[in-house]
């Protein structure tokens, strides 16, 4: 069984990984966390790149841990890092598709174009890979 602290540093490593994926195949601006930090503090979203970088991050981490202590819930097992991977593929994927429909349109209130989608596509799906693997290989218990 996969504990929450494996959860906390597989979304450390995953979080990292998209994030890297993110700044390469992005556009140079803030990630989209940034906007919804504006949102709320004002300001324009550049102005608060830093701090949506940390509301990213604390998203991953908290995924992770949700990923590493409900895949036992569901009857499954990560026993292998295939196993994993293809989990954290399925995982990346409603990710994606929750963060698509609800978090960007509804909450932070931006209608992504395609290469937005595109990117956050990719590096959601990466995340879901990632997290799978590193919780699947066993690092920690």
């Amino acid at each position: 069984m996969t504990s929450a602290l494996a959860g906390l540093a597989g979304g450390v490593v995953a979080t990292i990984s998209m994030t890297a994926l993110m700044m390469a195949m992005g556009d140079g601006g803030p990630p989209p966390t940034a906007r919804l930090v504006s949102k709320f503090a004002g300001g324009a979203p550049e102005d608060h790149a830093m701090p949506g970088m940390a509301l990213h991050m604390i998203y991953g981490i908290g995924a992770g841990v949700v990923f590493a202590v409900g895949v036992p819930l569901l009857g499954l097992e990560l026993s292998s890092i295939a196993v994993g991977a293809g989990l954290g593929l399925g995982y990346g994927i409603v990710l994606m598709i929750g963060g698509m429909a609800f978090w960007m349109r509804a909450v932070i209130g931006i209608e992504p174009d395609r290469d937005m989608l595109t990117t956050f596509g990719t590096v959601h799906v990466v995340y879901g890979i990632v997290l799978g693997a590193f919780l699947g290989a066993g690092l920690i218990a």
